[in-house]
């Protein structure tokens, strides 16, 4: 997709849902460390700590979104998004 105007397809939502909750729990643990006194922010380990492999796999899945952002979704209902919109067929972006 072109940009988060335009629709697309559901791994798309998906991954941006991802990278925002990536970005928002890397936020809260660098506040934590400036923080000190070992506060542990780490939301994702709040609430699956006690599931390693489960919060493993979310890890994984948040990596995973950031590579499809950098060379973006190529699914033919993206590529029509992008083409509706008036941006062509760009390749770049969720």
């Amino acid at each position: 997709m072109c940009n988060s105007k335009c629709g697309g397809c559901t791994t798309a939502l998906v991954g941006r849902i991802l990278l925002i909750v990536g970005g928002v729990n890397w936020g809260l643990v660098g506040v934590g460390m400036l923080m000190g006194k070992g506060m542990g922010w780490n939301v994702v380990n709040m609430l699956l700590g006690s599931w390693p492999t489960v919060e493993a796999v979310v890890y994984v899945l948040v990596g995973v979104a950031a590579v499809m952002k950098i060379f973006g979704c190529r699914c033919a209902k993206c590529k029509a998004a992008c083409a509706a919109c008036g941006a062509g067929s760009t390749d770049k972006g969720m």
